[in-house]
């Protein structure tokens, strides 16, 4: 990964990018709605590994594959997220090859569905960047 960005930058990203997948949804854009999806989940993914330093190879966040795979083991071998969260992620990349290299067009509820999945995705990753403090601990 980037030595430049942090766990909240790249979860600043993702949660920009969910925004984004919303937006192109409105717009009827189903095929860049799944494309920002898929981006949001991902980089939320990388920057809970950064956030938790994942004992993950030096060449993780330079693929997307070495990324998912630091990413299941890290949290969903783990049981630190459920597999149906992990499931998610490779899910949304699914969608992103049918969306950006296939030609074909993602259906409108798939679409719907898998934005409604990177918002939870990246909250849900939010609280591991981010943890909440304990109310009596000082900030």
């Amino acid at each position: 990964m980037s030595d430049s960005l942090t766990a909240e930058a790249l979860m600043a990203k993702a949660e920009t990018a969910t925004a984004s997948a919303n937006a192109l949804l409105a717009l009827g854009d189903v095929d860049g709605a799944c494309n920002r999806a898929y981006y949001a989940m991902f980089d939320a993914a990388r920057a809970a590994l950064l956030a938790t330093n994942g004992s993950v190879r030096s060449d993780t966040g330079k693929t997307h594959r070495g990324t998912l795979n630091a990413f299941s083991e890290h949290f969903v071998k783990t049981g630190r997220i459920t597999k149906e969260l992990g499931r998610l992620l490779k899910h949304a990349e699914t969608f992103r090859y049918v969306a950006d290299y296939e030609g074909g067009s993602v259906e409108l509820v798939d679409a719907r569905e898998l934005v409604l999945q990177a918002e939870h995705f990246v909250a849900t990753l939010r609280t591991i960047v981010t943890p909440q403090r304990d109310q009596g601990s000082p900030p």
